[in-house]
C-alpha cells in the first residue's frame, strides 16, 4: 500500500512541475500554439516511466505542432523534474494527447440530440419519461 501512496505522490508532483513548466518553462515556440494543459500522470510502479497525458485546445495543426514540440523538449523536461523532485532516479517522460474531453463532448451531444429527436412537438423536459397515468 505504501508503494501506490508512493507512485501516486510522484504522479501529483510530476503532474504540478510539468504543468509550471508548460506555462514558463518550455521556450519551444511550438508548445505555445495551443493551449496545454496536464490531465493525468501515469507513474510505473518502480517510477522509471512517467506518461504524461496533455488536453490542446486548438486546431488539429497546432495540435500536432503542439506534441511534436512536447516530444522534443522531453530532455528539458526530465532534467528539470531531475532537479526540482529530487529522486533517486528520474523516470522516463512520454508525452501523450489525451482527447477524452473532445469524446465527452461528442458524446454528449450526441445524447442530448438524441433526446432532441425522441422528444415530441411541444413537449417540455419536465414530463420526460412520466407516462399518463403518473401525472
Amino acid at each position: 500500500m505504501a508503494t501506490n501512496r508512493r507512485v501516486a505522490r510522484v504522479a501529483e508532483s510530476i503532474r504540478r512541475e510539468v504543468s509550471l513548466l508548460l506555462l514558463s518553462g518550455i521556450k519551444d515556440d511550438r508548445v505555445g500554439t495551443g493551449m496545454v494543459s496536464v490531465t493525468d500522470v501515469d507513474v510505473s510502479n518502480d517510477l522509471q516511466h512517467a506518461k504524461v497525458f496533455v488536453s490542446i485546445y486548438g486546431t488539429a495543426d497546432a495540435k500536432a505542432e503542439t506534441m511534436a514540440g512536447l516530444k522534443s523538449a522531453t530532455g528539458f523536461v526530465r532534467s528539470e523534474l531531475g532537479q526540482r523532485l529530487r529522486l533517486r532516479r528520474t523516470p522516463e517522460v512520454v508525452f501523450l494527447e489525451d482527447d477524452s474531453i473532445e469524446r465527452g463532448n461528442r458524446v454528449l451531444s450526441l445524447i442530448n440530440r438524441l433526446s432532441q429527436e425522441r422528444k415530441p412537438d411541444g413537449e417540455s423536459d419536465e414530463t420526460d419519461g412520466i407516462s399518463a397515468e403518473d401525472k
